[in-house]
């Protein structure tokens, strides 16, 4: 369990070295995380004060802080943030003096800076995940399921949009965890579980149930050429009924307040019955688990990322329940402090 003493700022590491005056010199901090993986952080600095016996600017001599560097972010013992500096920028306000903003990024850096045209043959997508995190010197823990692919192009794509491409169809996400790239299925992702009360963990709270995006299943069809057959999946709320517990499912409610919504998918021709299966049910499972959109202000919790899930209380009967944590973003500033924004999804909401 985590302290319940929480530590007032957070603690700056640069190549390797705990820097204390960085985290008493901090005047700002975002670190901002998604399902779809590149962590990155805002750090702001002051730039001013005692250099050498005089006055001056603090760090535009690139001895600290320096493109490439390893930059870590700590609340208490637990790492927030891991990436290296990737930008450095000045700001000059009027009436206050110069501050620097470090820029930093995980490793998934290396994949979005990387463009290429190509193909691959008679792959999985598990394959194709295996040679883009050993094209970058990665350690790869890839566990995804799906289709055998006959070709998959990347066409004038970085590394990091082609594989969240592949992500997205078959259901997986992608994080860094140092130099480890994950690729995984969110019900393998193994987050945490903790539970937070409104007016005590949970600062502010917003939630939104909406049928807008909802569908009552979705259709995929293509051409199997070796069997010169027709290929045809739908996905329905069996796919997401897992997820559901004792919630109604907005799948589930469309239906019944609106009658059958349903859509068909057709801007790719698969070419397999796996993959036609593939991406009828991560589709249908992407909008069905946003049925209920949560916002959220929480106390700083290391333990409260992307993948995380969260057992919110104190909302009333329709939105107290389990979520997904969807993104995160760590905040820190001279007048509040350290605080946690955060976005969830269910797919159901509570029962009245």
């Amino acid at each position: 369990m985590p302290s319940t003493v929480k530590p007032a700022r957070p603690t700056i590491v640069v190549a390797g070295e705990e820097k204390p005056a960085l985290g008493e010199g901090l005047a700002g901090l975002v670190i901002h995380e998604t399902m779809s993986g590149l962590f990155r952080c805002e750090a702001v600095f002051g730039n001013w004060g005692n250099v050498g016996g005089s006055v001056g600017f603090l760090y535009f001599d690139r001895r600290l802080f320096d493109f490439g560097k390893a930059f870590v972010i700590k609340l208490g013992s637990d790492t927030v943030f891991e990436g290296r500096i990737t930008g450095l920028e000045a700001s000059f306000p009027e009436g206050r003096p110069p501050q620097i903003t470090v820029l930093a990024e995980d490793r998934l850096q290396d994949l979005r800076m990387t463009r290429r045209t190509r193909t691959f043959a008679d792959v999985s997508d598990a394959d194709v995940m295996q040679t883009l995190a050993s094209d970058h010197g990665l350690s790869p823990s890839i566990s995804v399921s799906g289709p055998t692919h006959k070709v998959l192009a990347q066409v004038n794509q970085s590394d990091l949009a082609f594989m969240r491409e592949r992500a997205r169809a078959i259901d997986a996400e992608l994080w860094m965890s140092g130099t480890t790239l994950n690729a995984k299925p969110r019900a393998n992702r193994g987050g945490a579980t903790l539970q937070m009360n409104f007016g005590r963990e949970l600062r502010e709270f917003s939630a939104l149930s909406d049928l807008a995006g909802q569908r009552t299943s979705v259709s995929v069809s293509g051409w199997d050429v070796s069997s010169k057959s027709a290929l045809t999946h739908e996905a329905a709320e069996s796919v997401v009924s897992g997820e559901v517990g004792n919630d109604v499912s907005g799948v589930s409610i469309l239906k019944s307040a609106l009658g059958e919504r349903k859509e068909a998918l057709v801007h790719g021709v698969p070419i397999n019955g796996q993959e036609t299966q593939a991406r009828a049910e991560s589709y249908f499972k992407a909008i069905a688990r946003r049925f209920v959109v949560g916002r959220g202000v929480a106390e700083p919790d290391p333990r409260l990322r992307v993948g995380a899930s969260a057992q919110l209380e104190g909302l009333g009967p329709l939105f107290s329940g389990k979520y997904y944590v969807a993104e995160v973003r760590c905040l820190f500033d001279g007048a509040q402090g350290i605080r946690t924004e955060f976005m969830a999804e269910r797919p159901g909401i509570g029962r009245p």
